[in-house]
């Protein structure tokens, strides 16, 4: 049985110590095997995984773990609102973050230009699963970047 990619997942059934609806980091070769580690805390609004996890009984409990959109920037394809009571909407081609709590919920940040530059807000809005499919992600380097000096001037 092949096992998934390394990423982010829903669980879906308890595995380890770990019961059902929570967002795990599945791994595919740590050590001692394949296992899934929690959050620990959020930076930027992004999930910081814990050093140790919980190795899988079997291959087959990864199977039964939900692959979730990575998290990140991305832009709205159309119109999109929260959930079915519309309490907020977010407009077509905004830039969003997408980023989750423990629960794997997913949540909607609106990054802010300001004076200061582009700034991730520390709350953003809960958002019902189906409508990530209506996101595009972005690509945006992680690594970091030296900005030539003689461009600052």
């Amino acid at each position: 049985m092949a096992l998934p990619a390394c990423g982010i997942y829903k669980t879906t059934e308890t595995i380890a110590a770990v019961s059902a609806g929570h967002l795990v980091y599945f791994h595919n070769h740590g050590n001692p095997g394949p296992g899934i580690y929690l959050p620990e805390s959020w930076k930027m609004n992004r999930a910081v995984f814990h050093q140790n996890g919980y190795p899988l009984p079997d291959d087959a409990a990864a199977q039964t773990l939900t692959p979730l959109a990575p998290e990140g920037m991305y832009r709205t394809a159309d119109e999109l609102t929260c959930c079915d009571k519309r309490c907020m909407t977010f407009p077509k081609e905004m830039l969003v973050q997408l980023g989750y709590n423990r629960h794997a919920e997913p949540i909607l940040f609106r990054p802010v230009w300001s004076d200061s530059g582009l700034l991730l807000p520390e709350r953003g809005q809960r958002v019902q699963d189906d409508r990530i499919a209506r996101l595009v992600r972005l690509r945006v380097s992680e690594d970091e970047v030296q900005i030539p000096t003689e461009v600052l001037h």
